[in-house]
């Protein structure tokens, strides 16, 4: 299995779709101002967060429970930007929809712009053969509000090609978070 370069991401991307919409290089001045940067890079892709976003709250004294979750323990933000409380959390999602092919394994790792301003973007894997929109887990571990902005670099995403193709992908077993369109919540 290795590490897949520019070259192998363009090509993925116009000839299977794999990410639509597709930014061919790294984009780091948008409308003549700086933006955290998105797009191609040397060995992967920077996706961009949308303007959609689940903040937790703590309004309805709500229990983070994976296996009985409540969406009230969230509060539903549409806009440029999003401030996520001190050492709170919130949901996203991309901009760009992934089709992963099945001899391919992602994985979305954060910014080091938002991570030197304590701002975590969970480490996940895309799986062989998973496509949809990705839900984008984002933390603030400072004691302090955080901004995050829409439609602007959020995570990069490495993409390692094995050898052979896997014996049962994310699809064949269908996978709970197959072609998510909208924050998708944890799901048991």
């Amino acid at each position: 299995m290795g590490l897949q370069s520019d070259r192998w991401i363009r090509q993925m991307a116009k000839e299977f779709k794999m990410i639509e919409p597709f930014v061919d290089g790294l984009v780091r001045q948008a409308d003549g101002e700086k933006v955290i940067s998105y797009g191609l890079s040397s060995y992967g892709y920077d996706l961009r967060v949308a303007n959609e976003f689940k903040v937790f709250t703590n309004m309805n004294n709500s229990i983070v429970d994976p296996k009985n979750f409540s969406p009230n323990a969230f509060v539903d933000i549409v806009a440029d930007t999003c401030i996520i409380p001190p050492n709170s959390f919130a949901l996203a999602r991309s901009v760009e929809y992934f089709r992963i092919p099945r001899n391919v394994l992602t994985l979305c790792i954060g910014k080091s712009t938002y991570a030197r301003c304590g701002i975590i973007v969970n480490v996940t894997p895309f799986e062989p053969e998973w496509e949809g929109f990705v839900t984008l887990e984002i933390s603030n571990t400072t004691p302090l509000p955080a901004k995050i902005y829409a439609n602007e670099g959020l995570a990069q995403v490495l993409f390692f090609e094995a050898a052979e193709d896997c014996e049962v992908s994310y699809a064949d077993r269908g996978g709970k978070y197959m072609r998510q369109v909208d924050i998708t919540l944890p799901v048991a």
